[in-house]
């Protein structure tokens, strides 16, 4: 039997869908390599000083002398002594993955010069001294009342950064509390006119969205406005980061339920990882602000709840979230090592029955290799598991576990 439709139609919806063709490559170019830190954490700019890193990972040493974490994390089922002696490695090594430098919430409003001095202090205290993988500046959003301060401190933090050298590769700053497209490409300009004036490759200032509105959820029109937001960034947008207290607190909720797992929270993160999907946005979660701190009690029980929310955040597909306090270190590194240690197993032996192309009760296909090979990649990256436990589980390297990802690059 011959097929009726000819080369002349094949034709005509290539012509057809060419544009489209084109404009999903460029808008959804899919994962982009490279590591994502597990945590970002914020510390007001009057606060940051060159061995900041390494401060709050004593202070998190020394809370694990003072109270028994691993014996709460057997309770709460966190019991893998590989996990917990990576976490204790990592604290003494490289306690901070992200830092953002904060002269928003956290540092409140201050007279200019006081917050002048501040963002160029702390901009070379990290330029000269021990800095984390990744950092950069939360500045001032852009509504009216606080746009010029926070362009200000923009401008003076990425001056002082480069007198001291160029940009570091995990350079990145912090808009917050946005609520229109126009703030987005506003920022845009902004990054432009920086690049500009000191002789930076075009695209070389990136910029995360705080998540933090209703405004950016939903817009007046009914239409998801942080979709629209990613696309508007130019490529700009490398990460969207969840707000709690003031999505909740704009949403009505009352302070005492303000919360990560709030069914309000879920519905924003969920836009957002919808919006997110496929454009190379990286997502990251929220705080709490339930912290371990004060008698043996009452550090335990910000540990336990700290524990419980980064992995429900792991779970739910964000590998990132905020850490407020040197305490909350011990718990994400915990809770992430345990998380990517405990899937490795299952997701090996279906991945290398995928591969193998073996006949088994579960019938898995690309898509759900994609995701397979994710999480092992993930935990690799982050140091929760190594090389040689996945070639020894998958029968794999990393080139082809990158590649059944679908990496693009950064």
């Amino acid at each position: 039997m011959s097929a009726v439709l000819g080369e002349e139609l094949y034709a005509e919806l290539d012509q057809r869908l060419a544009g489209v063709d084109r404009r999903l490559v460029v808008c959804y170019p899919g994962e982009v390599g490279g590591r994502q830190p597990v945590h970002t954490v914020y510390v007001p700019a009057d606060r940051v000083t060159p061995d900041l890193p390494a401060r709050y990972g004593a202070a998190a040493l020394a809370l694990l002398a003072e109270h028994d974490l691993a014996g709460l994390a057997d309770e709460l089922g966190f019991a893998d002594a590989a996990a917990y002696e990576r976490m204790l490695a990592k604290l003494a090594r490289e306690p901070i993955e992200d830092l953002r430098v904060d002269v928003e919430d956290g540092y409140g409003h201050r007279p200019d010069d006081e917050e002048d001095a501040a963002v160029v202090g702390a901009a070379a205290a990290l330029a000269t001294g021990v800095a984390p993988p990744y950092w950069g500046l939360r500045f001032k959003s852009l509504e009216p009342a606080t746009r010029r301060r926070g362009v200000r401190s923009l401008d003076l933090f990425v001056g002082a950064v480069l007198r001291h050298g160029p940009l570091p590769d995990g350079f990145v700053v912090t808009l917050p509390k946005v609520t229109s497209v126009d703030q987005v490409t506003a920022t845009v300009v902004v990054c432009e006119r920086l690049e500009e004036a000191h002789g930076l490759p075009e695209g070389r200032l990136r910029f995360e969205l705080q998540i933090e509105t209703p405004q950016s959820v939903l817009g007046a029109d009914g239409t998801a406005t942080v979709a629209r937001m990613i696309h508007a960034a130019a490529g700009r947008c490398s990460g969207l980061h969840y707000g709690t207290y003031d999505y909740s607190a704009a949403c009505g909720v009352a302070a005492a339920h303000q919360s990560m797992e709030h069914p309000a929270a879920d519905h924003a993160k969920a836009v957002m990882q919808v919006a997110a999907a496929g454009t190379g946005v990286r997502l990251s979660d929220g705080s709490t602000n339930l912290l371990p701190v004060g008698d043996r009690a009452a550090v335990r029980r910000g540990w336990a709840e700290h524990l419980r929310l980064v992995r429900r955040s792991l779970e739910r597909g964000f590998y990132q979230g905020w850490d407020l306090h040197p305490g909350q270190l011990p718990t994400r590194y915990l809770a992430t090592y345990s998380f990517f240690r405990a899937a490795l197993p299952a997701a090996a032996q279906r991945l290398r029955t995928y591969l193998d192309q073996s006949v088994t009760a579960v019938l898995d296909e690309p898509a759900t290799a994609q995701a397979l090979a994710a999480v092992i990649v993930r935990g690799l990256e982050c140091g929760a598991i190594d090389d040689d436990e996945v070639a020894e589980l998958t029968g794999s390297d990393r080139v082809a576990l990158d590649r059944l990802m679908r990496r693009s690059p950064r």
